[in-house]
């Protein structure tokens, strides 16, 4: 069983490339863009070789092309309710790291995307190390702190609980934890090291609704002990963390035009 890869990418240089036009953007090799009416159905995937997003509302789609949250994007309302199908195939030479750009590129020509981005001050949280320290070990990687048979990061977020496992850094976590549905985090640790983290929390559906990305957490086995769930500010501050409440900086897309219908494949 392999670790759910959170399909975030920690790319902020991603909108760069947008602004320097689209000859300057590496561009899928073959996409293929369908309307569906199943949203939230089918494969989710984006690795080396293939991007695979299933009956996703298309704010999901500009979320992963400019690196952004879903509530940092401002456009028409049918962006949450109109979901298509995405399978594209990189071209020989394409890497992960092109991915956010090469979805741009598929936006502007499929759905004729023009956009800009806006700096602001919005209230949000910054990561610290608690006043006790922090209780989290810096990653070993030859531990097996994913355990038998698992790598990369899991991540899942239905059934009301929250799980986020994997060795990251933190600015990966503060990122992490801005889709949670609280609000921006930013990193205010001071710290550039790796580190292994295991959160565990109950989720408010109110706050924070289930991630559209996260696959539905295993039930535990019959014979596993039952843990007490506590919210998300309480689980991170049992790694030695804390979130701050205060005013952080965001980065706004603003959808100056898009198309609703895409053209055909």
């Amino acid at each position: 069983m392999k670790g759910f890869l959170v399909l975030l990418l920690v790319l902020p240089a991603a909108f760069a490339a947008h602004e320097q036009g689209a000859a300057a953007q590496p561009k899928f090799e073959v996409a293929s863009v369908k309307r569906t009416n199943d949203c939230f159905e089918g494969p989710r995937h984006i690795g080396p070789g293939s991007v695979s997003l299933g009956g996703l509302p298309l704010k999901f789609v500009l979320m992963e092309a400019f690196q952004v949250k879903t509530d940092e994007i401002q456009g028409p309302s049918w962006l949450d309710t109109d979901c298509f199908d995405i399978d594209a195939k990189l071209p020989a030479d394409g890497n992960m790291g092109q991915i956010p750009a090469m979805l741009q590129a598929l936006l502007t020509e499929r759905f004729k995307l023009a956009a800009h981005t806006e700096d602001r001050t919005r209230a949000g949280y910054a990561l610290v190390v608690d006043k006790d320290g922090l209780k989290v070990k810096e990653d070993d990687p030859k531990t097996d702190f994913m355990g038998k048979g698992m790598s990369g990061r899991l991540a899942a977020g239905r059934g009301g609980r929250g799980l986020l496992k994997g060795a990251m850094t933190m600015e990966t976590l503060a990122r992490a934890l801005s889709n949670q549905g609280y609000g921006p985090v930013q990193d205010e640790t001071g710290l550039t090291g790796k580190y292994d983290i295991d959160l565990s929390w109950a989720r408010d559906p109110d706050l924070a609704p289930p991630n559209p990305f996260a696959p539905a957490a295993a039930p535990p086995s019959a014979d596993a002990p039952l843990v007490p769930q506590v919210d998300l500010f309480a689980a991170v501050r049992k790694l030695g963390l804390r979130l701050d409440r205060r005013s952080v900086p965001s980065q706004f897309v603003v959808i100056d035009h898009i198309e609703r219908i895409p053209t055909e494949n």
